[in-house]
């Protein structure tokens, strides 16, 4: 059986915000290493114009700026199996299928 391979993806957070690194934590051993990449939108004033009361929020693609994806708000209570299946609801159509 072949694993997905991820599209890059960025978790919109900022300093001081317990959701954000709390996403951040329950990702980790959810996402490919490599994949998700964190993001302060305090250290961009677009960023922080654009997205700064939205935080947390997950983004598909390298540049949050250049016609981002915006996932859908991640359920705070979301963790584990059932994270990791909302991730792949959620990311379906951008996975490509990986070796194997």
């Amino acid at each position: 059986m072949s694993n997905p391979t991820w599209p890059p993806l960025i978790l919109l957070t900022r300093s001081g915000c317990c959701l954000c690194s709390g996403l951040a934590e329950r990702l980790e051993p959810l996402v490919p290493h490599g994949t998700l990449q964190l993001v302060d939108v305090d250290a961009d004033p677009r960023l922080q114009q654009r997205f700064g009361l939205l935080v947390p929020l997950l983004v598909v693609g390298q540049d949050p700026l250049q016609d981002p994806t915006i996932l859908p708000r991640v359920p705070p209570r979301l963790k584990g199996l059932a994270l990791g299946r909302w991730l792949e609801k959620h990311l379906g159509p951008f996975t490509r299928p990986g070796p194997g």
